[in-house]
């Protein structure tokens, strides 16, 4: 993998998640707003992130800044959702092969993170 962050942009944008599993490490570890102990593994984190891009998918979501280091990058967006303006960032760590080794999201304001867990638990919970 070339470009991780170009590859995630790409995947956001088509809100297609079949491309996560290349796109993370085996040993992926995501950090959910809403999960308070990191989630380990390529299939947690694919799992989590296809929900979000379905919970994502009919909304505002757009990311409006970047930070972007050699392995690393930070991702601020917004969005809204049911009434509520949300603004996050999504840290994202790759590994000298390109895969996403850490992927970190943090969200506000506080309602936002209610109205998430309350969207992705009922999201994973359709998906089991």
């Amino acid at each position: 993998m070339n470009d991780p962050l170009a590859a995630w942009h790409a995947l956001v944008k088509s809100g297609d998640a079949a491309g996560l599993p290349d796109l993370l490490a085996d040993d992926v570890v995501f950090h959910s707003p809403v999960v308070h102990t990191p989630q380990v593994g390529k299939a947690v984190t694919a799992g989590y992130l296809a929900a979000a891009l379905r919970v994502f998918s009919d909304t505002s979501f757009r990311y409006v800044r970047e930070w972007v280091g050699p392995h690393d990058a930070v991702l601020e967006f917004v969005l809204e959702l049911d009434g509520i303006a949300i603004n996050g960032v999504d840290m994202l760590r790759w590994g000298e092969d390109g895969r996403i080794v850490e992927f970190k999201v943090m969200l506000r304001p506080l309602k936002a993170v209610n109205l998430i867990h309350q969207k992705m638990a009922a999201m994973l919970g359709a998906a089991r």
